[in-house]
């Protein structure tokens, strides 16, 4: 019986170190994975979030200086 144990306990121990292994290699596969997308993204010249909003944001406040200017050149038309 104990000899039995043994076994169990030797492919238990084998089963518990794969595991270490293929996670362990997932790991290593994910790491790789998102370097492979940074540069990816980098070389297309895409830009961050942060960059979008900043710019966005920049042409909503020109938009609404544009409308207002549009307005008091429209107050001006009428006047004159």
């Amino acid at each position: 019986m104990q000899t039995r144990n043994k076994i169990f306990d030797d492919i238990s121990q084998m089963m518990t170190n794969a595991m270490g292994v293929a996670q362990g290699a997932k790991t290593e596969a994910e790491t790789a994975m998102k370097g492979m997308m940074d540069r990816w993204l980098a070389d297309r010249d895409f830009v961050t979030r942060d960059e979008f909003d900043a710019v966005r944001a920049m042409a909503q406040k020109a938009r609404e200086e544009n409308e207002a200017l549009k307005a008091r050149l429209d107050a001006m038309d009428a006047k004159g």
